[in-house]
């Protein structure tokens, strides 16, 4: 028999029992399915992610207070206002362009009825700035405000809808008390999100008011202690050289001897966004695997059913050996039944992919997912080779019958 007939003969006998061939199929689309989507999702997660990064500015070093790695120091000196401005002297960091300070608190904030605690950030002017995060409404923060440790404050957007009810609302001019202190609202910042926690859920205030008014953050070094110090650097080129710049000049005013005793922490959003997506992609790998189970599953389901069909058809298979027909003819036919099985499956299991991924696109707006090709070529090359291995013993059980035995079968 040529390959044309055999081919035919396969697909009718596939036809004859529709129902049954469409739901062994079943194992291998949920499992097809499962590893593309899995794979698109983790792939649009990671592109979010990289693109939130992005937009926290890819030449910004972050710099933080940090415990040592050393037994031999437990001390931590806290960073200081004077210090980031020597970083910004040219001098000592030629690599920094500018820096940007920050002061972290907690407080309540009442506005008319209603009231919330949230993050307190006491900035310097140029934070916004160096953040690449500008207000929606207002103005932000400024050499003046800082100057005169004015009480007023820049709202987030999560903040807003607390306190007025709506995100919509336009605070500019309200006084609001935190910590009992009235400020008056002069901006609001535009929409920031954020990959774990929202930003959006903050009051930013001069950083002399939050360090004097709300806090008490005199050092003995004459200046005022910081949360964080944002180093802008003049080229993402020169992020490993600013870094050690900056290192080597908090090592000498910190009292570093020896290595591993730095009590401070600097990191870049290429840092944060390597480790966050190592995570992410273990995870992906993770849950691709559990799915990978379903395919499995399929198979079992397709050597089941194709040892069911060589039983049924035992009389049949006698017969047509008994007709002329050889091992390779019977085998080929039952080889090319699981594996229609198995790819049929596999488009399904795609198109089940590919309208998950545009029910995910449109409930999450953030996020993108889009079919990966190469998933897509690993699933349909996986679920083939399912069909085909599965598939194997019961076409290999069925061309071995011997044409007597078969035609005396009940």
């Amino acid at each position: 028999m040529g390959f044309a007939e055999i081919f035919r003969v396969a697909l009718e006998s596939l036809l004859i029992n529709r129902l049954r061939s469409i739901l062994t199929t079943l194992g291998i689309v949920i499992g097809v399915g499962a590893v593309i989507g899995l794979v698109s999702l983790g792939r649009a997660v990671e592109a979010f992610i990289a693109n939130e990064f992005a937009a926290l500015g890819a030449n910004v070093l972050e710099i933080r207070s940090a415990a040592p790695r050393s037994p031999t120091r437990d001390r931590v000196e806290p960073l200081t206002t004077l210090e980031a401005a020597r970083l910004a002297n040219p001098t000592i960091a030629p690599s920094v362009v500018q820096t940007a300070t920050s002061y972290t608190l907690f407080g309540q904030v009442v506005a008319e009825s209603e009231r919330t605690t949230t993050t307190l950030n006491g900035v310097s002017a140029n934070y916004a700035a160096v953040r690449n995060w500008q207000p929606l409404l207002g103005e932000f923060i400024s050499e003046e405000h800082v100057r005169e440790t004015a009480r007023v404050a820049v709202l987030g957007l999560d903040v807003v809808e607390t306190l007025f009810g709506s995100r919509d609302y336009n605070p500019l001019g309200v006084t609001v008390r935190i910590n009992e202190r009235s400020f008056t609202v002069i901006g609001v910042m535009s929409q920031r999100g954020g990959t774990f926690i929202s930003e959006d859920n903050v009051i930013f205030v001069p950083i002399s008011t939050a360090q004097t008014r709300l806090s008490s953050a005199r050092t003995r070094d004459g200046g005022y202690r910081v949360s964080t110090i944002y180093a802008q650097v003049a080229d993402e080129t020169l992020i490993q050289t600013a870094t050690q710049e900056i290192s080597a000049f908090l090592s000498e005013a910190h009292g570093v001897v020896f290595e591993n005793e730095q009590d401070f922490r600097i990191t870049s959003s290429s840092d944060l966004l390597g480790i966050v997506n190592q995570v992410s992609s273990v995870l992906t790998i993770f849950l691709t695997m559990i799915a990978s189970i379903s395919l499995l599953v399929g198979g079992i389901g397709i050597m089941n059913i194709m040892l069911v069909s060589v039983t049924e058809r035992t009389r049949e298979i006698g017969l047509r050996k008994a007709l002329g027909a050889q091992r390779g003819d019977i085998l080929t036919q039952f080889l090319i039944e699981s594996t229609l099985l198995s790819l049929l499956g596999g488009v399904f299991g795609i198109l089940l992919a590919w309208i998950a991924g545009l029910i995910g696109t449109a409930l999450i707006a953030e996020l993108t997912i889009t079919l990966s090709l190469d998933a897509v070529i690993l699933a349909t090359t996986v679920s083939t080779l399912v069909g085909v291995f599965f598939g194997y013993y019961p076409a290999s059980r069925a061309a071995n019958m011997r044409p007597i035995d078969a035609l005396r079968f009940e």
